[in-house]
C-alpha cells in the first residue's frame, strides 16, 4: 500500500476534463488528488475527459502520480473498460491506483483490481444501501486501500433529508469505520462539505468525522484541504500531552500511572504513540 494514500488527510477532487488545474490541485497541499471521470463529467464528454486525463498524466512527477487516484466509472457502465485500459497503462508509472464508486459487490472489486495490475490500490465508495450491506466483504477485497463515504449519494438512495449535523447518518459512519478495523485497514475517508464557502461549517464536518475515528475527508475545493488537514492532525496541545504520557510510562516502566489527576494505562499510551505517529 503506498503510504500517500494509507495516510492522507485530504482528498482532493478534480475534473479529468480540466487538466489546467491539475497543477494548482497538486500544489494545494492535499495530501491526494482524485482525477474524476465520473460524476464531474457528463456523459456525452466521457470519451473526451478520458483523452485529455491521458494527455496530462505525463505531466506529473512519479512523487505526484503516487499520491494521485482517478475515480473510474462505475461498474456496468459503457465507459469503465476503456477507464480501465488507460489507468492500466499508467500503474507502472507510480499511479497510485482507483476510486470506484457505487462499490456494492466485492466481485466488482476484484475485476478491477485484476485490470489495473497487483500494485493498484483501490478506494471503494459507500455510495448505497447495497454497498453498506457489503462493507465488511469491500473492506476485506484485496487491494483495498481504504473505504470511502459516499453520503451524498447514499441519502439519495435512502430517500433521506440530513440535517446540517447528518445525525441520520451517524450509524452508517460507524459502520464503516468498524469495518476498517476489522478489516485492519486504515481509517476511512469521509464525505465531501457541499458548502465550499463556509470554513466553519468544513471545520465542524471534518471534526465530525474524526470524532467518528475517519482518518480524512474528501475535497471538492481547494479552499477545503487547509481545514481539513488541520483537523486530521494532532494539536499543539495534544501533540505536548502525548509526549507528557510516554515520558510518564517510561518512568513508571508501562506501569499504570496518574497525569494531572487522570489514570494512565495501557490504552492511554497507545493513544499518545497514535497522536505522535499522526504528526507531520
Amino acid at each position: 500500500m503506498t503510504a500517500s494514500i494509507a495516510h492522507a488527510r485530504s482528498f482532493l477532487f478534480v475534473p479529468a476534463s480540466r487538466p489546467e488545474r491539475f497543477a494548482k490541485a497538486l500544489q494545494s497541499g492535499a495530501d491526494c488528488i482524485i482525477l474524476d471521470l465520473e460524476d464531474a463529467v457528463a456523459p456525452d464528454q466521457k470519451a473526451a475527459a478520458r483523452d485529455q486525463l491521458a494527455q496530462g498524466l505525463p505531466g506529473f512527477t512519479r512523487e505526484q502520480l503516487q499520491r494521485t487516484l482517478v475515480r473510474i466509472n462505475a461498474a456496468g457502465t459503457p465507459w469503465q473498460p476503456d477507464d480501465l485500459r488507460l489507468l492500466a497503462a499508467w500503474m507502472g508509472q507510480g499511479l497510485a491506483g482507483a476510486m470506484v464508486p457505487k462499490a456494492e459487490e466485492a466481485d466488482t472489486l476484484h475485476e478491477v483490481g485484476a485490470a489495473l495490475g497487483a500494485g493498484a490500490q483501490l478506494v471503494p465508495l459507500v455510495e448505497s444501501l447495497a454497498g453498506l450491506d457489503a462493507v465488511d466483504l469491500l473492506a476485506r477485497a484485496p487491494q483495498v486501500a481504504r473505504l470511502a463515504f459516499g453520503h451524498l449519494d447514499f441519502q439519495l438512495n435512502l430517500g433521506m433529508r440530513s440535517g446540517p449535523e447528518e445525525a441520520e447518518l451517524a450509524p452508517v459512519r460507524f459502520a464503516l469505520v468498524a469495518a476498517s478495523r476489522r478489516a485492519q485497514l486504515p481509517a476511512p475517508v469521509d464525505g465531501v462539505t457541499t458548502d465550499t464557502g463556509n470554513r466553519e461549517r468544513q471545520l465542524a464536518d471534518a471534526q465530525r468525522a474524526r470524532a467518528f475515528g475517519f482518518g480524512g475527508k474528501l475535497c471538492i475545493h481547494p479552499a477545503q484541504v487547509g481545514p481539513v488537514n488541520e483537523t486530521f492532525s494532532p494539536s499543539a496541545s495534544e501533540v505536548a500531552w502525548a509526549l507528557r504520557v510516554l515520558e510518564g510510562a517510561r518512568e513508571h516502566q508501562g506501569q499504570a500511572f496518574s497525569l494531572d489527576g487522570r489514570m494512565v494505562d495501557l490504552p492511554v499510551i497507545r493513544l499518545a504513540e497514535k497522536t505522535l505517529q499522526q504528526q507531520r
